[in-house]
């Protein structure tokens, strides 16, 4: 770290590019990377005045990623996994995915100019795939849940030689999450909030903030450190349970959904990452129901315009729910990470030829799809 403070500072990122390449020293990167032009992050924080009074607040701030390339805070982790992939020299990348991560990935590849294989499971909806198949990706929906489609396409990148973006599988994806809480960290420079709040599924986008907003004050860009609150799901929320309890149980995809697809994941995988990142913060989870979260994402896009998809706008129901609770104090500063556009949720075109295809949660049959050897 102390080598890195010697080529990033301050003064040095008021020159940088604007967006998350503008964190290269800090990121595991070729000096010339093939993404190097790519418009991803640097998204803004704005003044949301209006809703921080229905929430009782002093003061509220969005994060709004849904300005990404497209329209998620995924696109930080899937451009540097692209890149990483594309400089290595991947004949294709793939992920599991609950319809995010997917879109961003596919969009990257074709980019890059690089096959894209996306695993969905069996419930995704298919206006969540639209841009994903526009991009030219493979995708397979598999005929199971998203933990047997996570499962299958780390089974395929191993058989095949796939470069694999998803993130509790590789290291490197969370070091594209922390560019947002580093941009935090600069934006909030000297005008700092006293809290965070971001909404949970798997647990590495809470756990990416966090290290930003940690590595940021290393560097002594920042001299503060804002509580974290993780928010989840009522009817899936097994990260906030172990923030309680100290123990990860999982549970069964059946009667347990929310339609907050994005975090809908009844076995999150870095459920560790986000427990250890909240608790650093002396921050605190909360759930909330899907009426809150539907009600959260009305309120949000008739009081500032922005439009969250019902996992990013779980972020601010959680906030409402962490005031009634006495958690965060009504004299409170507080950002509320917007980590989706709403667009995404409202279908796509339905007459197009490209469909996914069905796919049994089985490595042979994958094989056998893409007229591959199985032996």
């Amino acid at each position: 770290m102390l080598a890195v403070a010697r080529v990033l500072t301050l003064s040095d990122l008021l020159d940088a590019p604007q967006t998350q390449w503008r964190y290269g020293p800090l990121l595991p990167l070729e000096s010339r990377h093939s993404g190097r032009d790519w418009p991803v992050g640097w998204t803004p924080l704005i003044e949301a005045r209006a809703l921080a009074a229905e929430l009782g607040v002093r003061r509220l701030r969005l994060k709004d990623e849904s300005r990404n390339f497209t329209g998620s805070f995924k696109d930080r982790a899937s451009a540097l996994a692209v890149v990483r992939a594309a400089d290595a020299g991947a004949g294709a990348v793939a992920c599991a995915s609950l319809g995010n991560a997917a879109v961003s990935m596919a969009a990257f590849a074709a980019a890059a100019g690089i096959p894209a294989y996306v695993f969905v499971p069996g419930s995704t909806r298919d206006g969540r795939l639209a841009r994903a198949l526009a991009c030219g990706a493979r995708v397979f929906r598999v005929d199971g849940t998203y933990q047997q489609a996570w499962d299958l396409c780390t089974q395929a990148c191993e058989r095949f030689g796939w470069y694999n973006r998803c993130c509790a599988y590789n290291p490197y994806l969370v070091e594209g999450k922390k560019t947002g809480g580093m941009e935090l960290a600069e934006q909030g420079y000297a005008d700092p909030p006293d809290w965070v709040a971001v909404s949970v599924g798997d647990g590495c986008t809470v756990a990416g903030i966090a290290k930003g907003l940690r590595q940021m004050r290393e560097l002594e860009i920042i001299d503060w450190s804002p509580r974290l609150l993780g928010v989840q799901a009522a009817s899936v929320a097994p990260i906030a349970a172990a923030f309680s309890t100290g123990i990860m149980e999982p549970l069964s995809p059946a009667g347990n959904a929310t339609f907050a697809h994005s975090i809908n994941v009844p076995a999150p995988r870095n459920w560790r990452k986000a427990v250890a990142a909240v608790r650093r913060s002396e921050g605190g989870f909360v759930t909330v129901t899907d009426d809150q979260i539907a009600r959260a994402l009305s309120l949000t896009a008739r009081l500032t315009g922005v439009f969250a998809e019902p996992a990013a706008a779980a972020s601010v129901a959680g906030i409402a729910r962490a005031v009634s609770d006495g958690i965060i104090d009504r004299r409170a500063s507080v950002v509320a990470c917007i980590t989706g556009g709403g667009l995404a949720d409202l279908g796509g075109p339905q007459d197009r030829p490209e469909q996914p295809g069905q796919i049994a949660p089985d490595i042979d049959a994958l094989a056998a799809a893409l007229g591959q050897e199985t032996a």
